[in-house]
């Protein structure tokens, strides 16, 4: 079967309801592809699939299809639908950070994300320093003033919006088109690590005033004082991360 070939189109007046069909079976199949329910060298049998999420060959065919494009599954001959290793994974893609961060392998997702972040942001804050504009970094300064007040008012909803823009916004700030293609991966940690209960219910007065030296750095074209008070927000989640690991969650394998 050619995984990349679409299936039939489904009546106009079903699409909804497939298409509600498709996200559920993917959640689920690629949730435990990420935990390893599912493990490398698989043979995924499409009959058996109709069957167990009573869903037609065309979900399911639509399903293998993107979990292909996104390197979980190849097609041999003779054998069938096999999982691939982790190795081959895109794991660069939201969705697969997602079902990361849903399944067993949820603290190495986070801690391979922060390193990331840890390389990238703070040269991304020092070329913001010098190529942002004005009113961008006006913006920058007033919207880490918003972060300290939902910060200190407990408002954890708010603060998770506004710490997400703020680094999307020096991200975008950068110039760096290829970092700028970076901020849905922060988005999903930062999401992540709130969602499962993985950073203070209160952020810690020195993250809040860190974030707003970025933001001030970045207005005087202060590209190393910025690069600094980035790398002390990367140091400061490793640690509240670790903290709350080692009270909260038993260690998570690391993928294969």
């Amino acid at each position: 079967m050619d995984l990349t070939s679409p299936g039939v189109a489904a009546p106009t007046q079903t699409a909804p309801v497939e298409a509600g069909l498709h996200g559920r079976v993917l959640d689920h199949l690629g949730t435990a592809i990420c935990g390893g329910e599912v493990a490398a060298g698989s043979v995924l049998n499409i009959d058996e699939l109709v069957d167990r999420y009573a869903v037609s060959r065309s979900v399911i065919r639509e399903v293998l299809r993107v979990l292909a494009s996104m390197g979980f599954i190849e097609t041999r001959r003779r054998v069938g639908v096999m999982i691939r290793p982790a190795n081959h994974w895109n794991v660069f893609d939201p969705q697969v950070i997602r079902w990361r961060l849903a399944s067993a392998g949820r603290i190495a997702q986070l801690r391979s994300i922060t390193e990331l972040r840890t390389a990238v942001e703070p040269h991304a804050a020092w070329l913001a320093a010098h190529r942002v504009d004005h009113d961008e970094a006006s913006d920058l300064v007033g919207l880490a003033a918003k972060m300290w007040a939902a910060g200190k008012a407990g408002d954890e909803e708010r603060f998770l919006d506004l710490d997400i823009e703020f680094h999307r916004r020096v991200l975008r700030a950068s110039g760096n088109e290829m970092f700028v293609k970076l901020q849905d991966l922060v988005a999903e940690v930062l999401t992540g690590r709130h969602h499962y209960h993985l950073m203070p219910h209160h952020p810690h007065e020195q993250a809040l005033q860190l974030h707003a030296d970025v933001a001030q750095s970045i207005q005087r074209g202060d590209g190393d004082a910025a690069r600094r008070a980035m790398v002390q927000i990367m140091e400061h989640a490793f640690d509240e991360m670790s903290s709350i690991w080692e009270q909260n969650l038993s260690p998570a394998p690391h993928p294969a």
